[in-house]
């Protein structure tokens, strides 16, 4: 009991430690709001805003919320970088725009997804235990951080240097994502949604072509973000690059892919369209089926 309780305080001074670094970097040399940095602003915002929302879920014992109030992380803090920050530049305003689309749309389908399936797994363990619940809440926090950091150098900057052709070139790459995202998720809310699919997996569409098109999208549109940003970058900002590496490792090597298998395996594993499935399609990056 007790070094359960010393690994979680751990787990919780690491986040907060990569948080808090991570918020200093990206404040290098940008605007400030009674002398505080306002990324280091909106940095504690993430985390104070997904406490104050573990509250009431811990005693309901429910995580139906949880993507919801991530989404609205994501809106409020660049929402607050947007009003702390003196200058914003069209880079500034765009990056903006890009993740409030993004934050409303994804938000959105995960809300209506758990409201329809009335729970996610994921949690069924965690939510009854209040102190890995709490941590659960507190990686969102750090998981809103660290993906909008490039976003939040660029609104809190203020550079006004032209977009040029580095940054349209990052726009173009989150148009992708966001385009391949928004294709993988109505594909199997449709597949889903047909009765005579219950209990099959996907491998139409984009699906046939990749295990986690979803993921691919988001990765990649994050990874645009960090070329938007890019021609700006001076000093510790660099660092904010960690972005969608963080967003590639987080979904390819701990929570996403990862937990996605075990449970697909655990379904169909002994199932031997499944298993030429798994032989035929690539893993992440969306390419023809082998033959």
């Amino acid at each position: 009991m007790q070094n359960d309780i010393v690994k979680r305080f751990i787990i919780l001074l690491t986040i907060l430690l990569v948080g808090g670094g991570i918020s200093f970097a990206g404040g290098d040399g940008g605007a400030e709001y009674s002398n505080i940095s306002v990324f280091v602003l909106c940095g504690a915002w993430a985390f104070v805003l997904n406490w104050l929302a573990f509250i009431p879920s811990s005693v309901a014992q429910t995580e139906k919320f949880y993507d919801a109030v991530g989404s609205l992380t994501y809106l409020t803090v660049i929402g607050l970088a947007l009003i702390l920050t003196p200058e914003l530049s069209t880079r500034a305003k765009l990056a903006a725009v890009m993740v409030a689309v993004w934050a409303v749309r994804l938000g959105t389908f995960l809300f209506i997804r758990i409201n329809q399936d009335g729970h996610d797994n994921r949690f069924d363990e965690i939510k009854i235990n209040p102190s890995r619940f709490f941590i659960a809440w507190t990686i969102q926090g750090l998981w809103v951080l660290v993906t909008a950091a490039c976003a939040l150098v660029i609104i809190t900057d203020g550079n006004n240097q032209a977009i040029g052709m580095v940054g349209i070139l990052g726009i173009l790459i989150w148009l992708a994502g966001f385009v391949v995202e928004i294709i993988a998720d109505a594909q199997k809310r449709e597949f889903r949604a047909n009765p005579d699919n219950k209990g099959k997996f996907i491998n139409t569409g984009l699906w046939s072509w990749s295990r986690h098109p979803n993921y691919f999208g988001e990765i990649t549109l994050w990874f645009g973000m960090a070329v938007l940003a890019v021609p700006i970058l001076s000093g510790f900002q660099w660092l904010t690059l960690i972005s969608p590496v963080f967003v590639f490792l987080l979904l390819t090597r701990i929570s996403g892919i990862p937990l996605l298998a075990k449970k697909s395996k655990e379904r169909w594993g002994e199932d031997p369209a499944y298993q030429t499935y798994l032989a035929s399609t690539s893993l992440l990056i969306p390419r023809p089926p082998k033959k």
